[in-house]
C-alpha cells in the first residue's frame, strides 16, 4: 500500500513537471523587431501564500521603430519584476494591438505588455533626471553617434560615460 501511495505521487509530481514545461512558451528574437529603452519604473509586487503573484507599475521609455526614437509613457502588470535598461541597452518588443507593446523579458523566460501613451518627443537621461528633447534632435544625435539598436549598433560611438544615452549636457 505504502509503495503505491509513493509510485502515485511520484507519478504525479513527474506528469506535473511535464505538463509546465510543455506549456512553457519559447520566443524567437525574430519576433520581436522593435527595441526599447526603458529609463524608469516603479513596481509594485503582489503576493499570495508567499510567492509573486504579478508586479504592476508605470515608467517613462523610448520606442525605436523604422530608425525613429519616441519616447512613451506606460503602465505594466506582469508575472515578473521589470528591470531599467543599463546603460544603452535595449529590449525587443513587437506591437501586440495598438497602444500596447510586449516586451520580451529574456533573463525571465517571459513577456510583459506594456500600456504605452507614444509622446512626439524622445527621452534622454541629463543631469541624472529623465528630460525631453524633440525626437528629430534625438536622432540626429543618434545618426552622428553611429547608434541604431534596431541594427546591432548597441553603443554610441565618441560618447563619453556611455552610460547615460544621450546626455548632451
Amino acid at each position: 500500500m505504502r509503495r503505491t501511495a509513493i509510485h502515485l505521487i511520484s507519478g504525479l509530481a513527474i506528469g506535473l513537471l511535464f505538463s509546465t514545461i510543455a506549456q512553457a512558451k519559447t520566443y524567437r528574437a525574430a519576433d520581436f523587431p522593435l527595441r526599447v529603452h526603458i529609463f524608469q519604473h516603479s513596481s509594485h509586487s503582489h503576493y499570495e501564500n508567499h510567492y509573486l503573484e504579478g508586479v504592476d507599475g508605470e515608467g517613462r521609455a523610448n520606442l525605436y521603430e523604422n530608425g525613429d526614437p519616441r519616447g512613451f509613457d506606460y503602465s505594466y502588470h506582469c508575472a515578473n519584476r521589470m528591470m531599467n535598461s543599463i546603460g544603452y541597452e535595449t529590449f525587443r518588443a513587437r506591437w501586440k494591438k495598438p497602444g500596447r507593446l510586449e516586451l520580451l523579458l529574456p533573463a525571465m523566460g517571459d513577456t510583459c505588455e506594456l500600456k504605452v501613451d507614444l509622446k512626439d518627443d524622445a527621452y534622454y537621461r541629463g543631469d541624472k533626471a529623465v528630460r525631453e528633447e524633440p525626437a528629430a534632435e534625438f536622432k540626429a544625435w543618434m545618426i552622428a553617434h553611429q547608434y541604431d539598436p534596431e541594427h546591432g549598433k548597441n553603443e554610441p560611438v565618441g560618447v563619453e560615460g556611455a552610460g547615460d544615452p544621450s546626455d548632451t549636457e
